[in-house]
């Protein structure tokens, strides 16, 4: 069976591109150009997957998952931005949104975001027990900002704690430089940048006993993590 994506775009060329090669690789998808359709074609065809730009007529991107949220809560929505629009990406992870891919994009590079989405959604979630997120031989207690590993304990500070768990949150998904920065530190200053180098760093080290844990660097884009 076919793995059937909505996706929505008012760049009708563009779109109309996206879907074809979309379909050449096998998959269905349900094309809407109109923000006020969506809601009612997402309803009629139950889709997968959801790819939705965020400047759209009528409705926006961010207000279309808000809904779509409110029918189901487990669909893996994905976010097409432009450049400029970077700052809002914070807003579609609360409204709900799994992944965002930044205009002008790679259809190779959307093939595999929607292919990761959908496997992390067939995925276990992190073992969570209280405060505590399990993950391969750590343990991480996220209110004592506390690693654990074999009845070892190393006390984390708040911006080492915050940079864990942002990437535990975002673990097999690329995650933009810029959009770490913003969120640990505030901006994406030059001092900053060099700050997060030093703390992706330290994060390396303390990780290093389970080799089934990596933070990949992605040059010029920003990271990934990855759990076996």
């Amino acid at each position: 069976m076919s793995i059937k994506v909505l996706y929505v775009e008012d760049e009708l060329f563009l779109g109309k591109i996206v879907k074809e090669t979309l379909e050449l690789r096998g998959f269905d998808v349900v094309m809407e150009s109109d923000g006020a359709d969506v809601i009612r074609s997402f309803e009629t065809n139950r889709p997968d997957i959801c790819v939705l730009d965020v400047m759209l007529p009528n409705r926006s991107g961010f207000e279309l998952a808000e809904d779509i949220r409110k029918l189901d809560d487990d669909v893996p929505v994905i976010f097409l931005t432009a450049k400029t629009q970077t700052d809002d990406v914070v807003q579609g992870f609360k409204l709900g949104g799994n992944d965002y891919i930044r205009k002008p994009f790679s259809m190779e590079e959307l093939i595999v975001r929607i292919e990761n989405a959908l496997r992390l959604r067939k995925d276990e979630p992190l073992t969570i027990v209280g405060d505590m997120i399990v993950l391969g031989k750590y343990q991480f207690h996220l209110n004592k900002q506390v690693l654990g590993i074999g009845g070892e304990e190393r006390k984390l500070s708040y911006r080492e704690s915050e940079l864990l768990k942002y990437l535990f949150q975002h673990r097999d998904q690329v995650i933009d430089r810029r959009d770490l920065l913003n969120h640990i530190w505030g901006n994406d200053s030059f001092f900053n940048s060099r700050n997060l180098d030093v703390y992706i760093t330290k994060i390396r080290g303390y990780l290093k006993d389970d080799p089934s844990i990596e933070i990949i660097t992605i040059k010029g884009v920003g990271y990934r993590f990855v759990t076996a």
